[in-house]
């Protein structure tokens, strides 16, 4: 079934910081908080050698992946030059406060 769901408060995610998101049969998905209360939610492997983003750092655009440095754009889930590579994100909405993902 796929739409939009419920998945927690925006409280619940560090600023600065990620949550992970657990699929049945699926690959997880991160999702991230910046230090404008902007969440994104990205596939939590790396395109590079599949580390888990929601180790990494986070900033204001980027996270940097704990295995090998790759940056990853928030926004959409495109490795930073020079590294070449993508990672699935997908739609988010928060709504009073809540998180709302599409999947």
């Amino acid at each position: 079934m796929n739409g939009w769901k419920h998945i927690c408060s925006l409280e619940d995610i560090p600023v600065l910081g990620a949550r992970i998101v657990r699929r049945s049969g699926l690959p997880d998905i991160a999702l991230f908080r910046n230090g404008k209360n902007q969440v994104f939610a990205l596939e939590d492997q790396c395109p590079h050698k599949k580390g888990p983003l929601s180790q990494g750092i986070v900033t204001a655009d980027a996270v940097t992946c704990p295995l090998h440095g790759w940056k990853i754009r928030l926004e959409s889930g495109q490795a930073a030059e020079p590294d070449v590579g993508c990672v699935p994100h997908y739609p988010v909405r928060i709504e009073t406060g809540e998180i709302f993902i599409h999947f």
